[in-house]
């Protein structure tokens, strides 16, 4: 049975994972609409992804005999200024969401509800994992930004009209 603190921050962690699965299909769809067919399908998995984290919650609060509340969830946002901004949003939001499940794990730990505390290493490991990739991501990304004016640097002056 779920101690009602933990059942309340387990329910405020559905929203957050629904919240988590907007973000990432809006973000998804605008790359999309901006002919970025890769960087959409690896949103449109990550979107997926959170849909079974939040599922997965839900799943739980049930089993342990409390009651899971599917809240509203607010719109997210639908456009951003490139890749390398939405990314930094993604690390951003990657980490609001450890540090959430810390938070759960601390109250877990609390109210002596070690049941939770373990089944939320799962989540404690995957976090580790999404914050990493999204680095990589934006490492990449950084990589590539140098490249790209690396190699514009060498070829500006191919586009200089000669002198008469």
């Amino acid at each position: 049975m779920l101690k009602p603190k933990v059942e309340k921050i387990l329910n405020e962690q559905i929203e957050k994972e629904g919240y988590s699965f907007f973000l990432y299909l809006s973000m998804a769809s605008w790359a999309e609409s901006k002919g970025m067919s890769g960087i959409a399908q690896w949103l449109y998995a990550q979107s997926e992804e959170e849909k079974m984290h939040m599922l997965k919650f839900v799943s739980y609060i049930n089993e342990r005999g409390g009651k899971a509340v599917l809240p509203a969830i607010k719109q997210a946002p639908g456009e951003w200024k490139d890749v390398f901004v939405m990314f930094d949003e993604v690390l951003k939001h990657e980490q609001y969401i450890s540090e959430s499940i810390n938070k759960i794990v601390e109250t877990a730990i609390k109210e002596n509800d070690f049941a939770t505390n373990n089944w939320l290493q799962w989540f404690v490991t995957e976090q580790v994992e999404e914050e990493s990739s999204v680095q990589q991501v934006i490492d990449k990304l950084n990589m590539l930004g140098k490249a790209s004016i690396y190699l514009f640097d060498k070829d500006i002056m191919s586009l200089r009209t000669p002198a008469n």
